[in-house]
């Protein structure tokens, strides 16, 4: 068998087992760099596996410090829940204990003002009491006034008896004197006939005789006469008087008419007196006012006109108030034990907010005590973090208030040969320089077994990128940096380089390269 092959010096046999030899000693080189690789391969297996376990361990303890941390968080929001549930019961029974207050308060002014009231209308009461007295002392006078009218009348009475008596003597005695004159007439009757029948026994008898009997019978006659005119006269006398006193009858009938009328009316006025006394006596007793006292409150110069229109008042006052509230005092009763319920919760959220402010105050204090340790330290590692990336200058943190856990913080860094006064004075890649070693500074406080950083030495040139990976080799000690870039000054500090080719269009690979084994490979070359 024959192999074709180009006729030139480099295609012969000798430089094919050239080539062979090369190409054997190449294998053999590569074959031990794959043995080294394979034991590195291991060892990095090795490490990995107990990176893993103590990743694993850490990751373990992560998640209880989480857990942790979400059970604190928990219980902070719980006790937040519960203090912001107690402002607001608290709140709620403020606006309770307000409103109960303004309905006592409301009660009160109530009772203050139906005793005011009561006051008020017991002493109208007391007065009308007194204007019934001063009206009893009336009827009294009246009832005087009118036993005096009828002793009056009871004099008149006996007057016009008497004075009748008076009348009836006159007239019995007028009788007896017509009776008398009416004798007299008879006897002058008589005395006539029987002067007739001496005249006619006088014609019968002589003249002597006669004129003897004559004389005698005139002398009786003239004194008959002089008797008849006594007797008339007396009897006028007598009619005289009986017409006086028949003068004074009628006067004193006259005079005792008014006075009957006013006995009337006043006998009338005394009924109505006494109807309106037992009607205001039985008002009285209903009332169970104090009759002695109600009598010593009336004043002096009270009128009964004034009175009534006072009490008619009062009436439509009374009725303007309407029906007393007889279950206010029950109700009363109630809201205070209302009240000292609510008085014995507010107490209990009292004690319960008082506690809550306690731990609070509690946690303020050693949050704001761990606060300030922390801003302490992290200032620190930032003040010594901040010369290494700029080669010198100062930098601090400030907090901007009293309070540290209300407060803000500054960041004041001045690089070497520069005195600014704010950090937006600076250009990007200072700026970028002040967070990574602030961040460095955080990191610090609580380093951790990895750290990523995503493009951070985009804005540095090369003599601040060379401090930057000069500050994360010497960080690298303690923590694994995993860190991406397309700067070759932090590709040279890499241990390993992980990158993404396309050798065909479309399809992305991934390769990665240990640089130590690269280079003892390119030393071996």
């Amino acid at each position: 068998m024959s192999f074709y092959a180009p006729d030139s010096e480099q295609s012969g046999v000798l430089a094919r087992q050239q080539d062979i030899g090369n190409l054997q000693r190449q294998v053999k080189a590569e074959q031990l760099i794959a043995e080294q690789s394979r034991s590195e391969l291991q060892q990095r297996d090795t490490a990995l596996t107990q990176a893993q376990q103590q990743l694993a361990a850490l990751q373990r303890r992560q998640q209880l410090d989480t857990q942790q941390l979400h059970t604190v968080q928990v219980e902070l929001l719980k006790l937040t829940q519960q203090a912001q549930h107690s402002a607001a019961r608290h709140a709620q029974l403020a606006a309770d204990l307000t409103d109960i207050d303004a309905q006592l308060d409301e009660l009160q002014a109530q009772q203050a003002q139906s005793e005011e009231r009561f006051e008020t209308l017991d002493a109208r009461l007391a007065e009308q009491q007194q204007t019934q007295a001063d009206l009893e002392a009336d009827v009294l006078a009246a009832q005087q006034a009118l036993a005096d009218a009828r002793a009056q009348q009871r004099q008149l009475d006996a007057q016009a008896a008497e004075a009748q008596y008076t009348v009836r003597s006159l007239q019995q005695r007028l009788a007896e004197l017509q009776r008398q004159a009416q004798t007299a007439q008879e006897q002058i009757a008589r005395q006539a006939a029987a002067q007739q029948a001496a005249q006619d026994e006088l014609s019968r008898l002589n003249a002597d005789a006669a004129q003897s009997g004559l004389q005698a019978a005139l002398a009786e006659l003239d004194a008959a006469q002089a008797a008849l005119v006594a007797r008339r006269s007396a009897a006028d006398d007598v009619a005289q008087q009986l017409r006086q006193h028949d003068e004074v009858r009628l006067r004193l009938e006259r005079d005792v008419e008014p006075l009957r009328q006013r006995i009337t009316e006043l006998q009338l006025k005394e009924q109505e007196w006494r109807l309106q006394a037992e009607q205001f006596e039985q008002q009285l007793a209903q009332a169970q006012a104090d009759v002695d006292a109600l009598r010593q409150a009336l004043p002096a110069d009270a009128q009964a006109a004034a009175l009534t229109r006072e009490h008619e008042r009062l009436q439509r006052d009374i009725a303007a108030l309407g029906a007393v509230n007889l279950a206010a005092l029950d109700e009363l009763g109630q809201a205070r034990q209302r009240k000292q319920f609510l008085d014995a919760q507010h107490d209990d959220l009292q004690t319960a907010i008082t506690t809550l402010e306690d731990a609070i105050r509690k946690i303020d204090a050693e949050t704001r005590e761990l606060l300030a340790s922390t801003f302490t330290q992290i200032n620190d590692h930032f003040g010594r973090m901040f010369p290494l990336l700029f080669g010198g200058g100062t930098a601090r943190l400030i907090v901007t208030g009293e309070e540290i856990l209300d407060a803000g913080v500054q960041v004041m860094a001045q690089p070497p040969g520069k005195k600014n006064s704010s950090i937006h004075l600076l250009s990007g890649g200072e700026k970028a320089l002040v967070a990574i070693a602030l961040v460095f500074a955080i990191f610090q406080l609580n380093p951790a077994p990895f750290c990523l950083l995503d493009e951070v030495d985009a804005p540095l040139d090369d003599a601040n990128t060379e401090r930057f990976a000069r500050l994360v080799r010497d960080m690298s000690a303690t923590t694994q940096f995993l860190f991406i870039s397309h700067n070759k000054i932090a590709m040279e500090m890499a241990d390993h380089l992980i990158g993404v080719t396309m050798q065909e269009q479309g399809v992305s690979r991934t390769v990665a390269v240990e640089m130590d084994a690269a280079l003892r490979f390119a030393q071996a070359a």
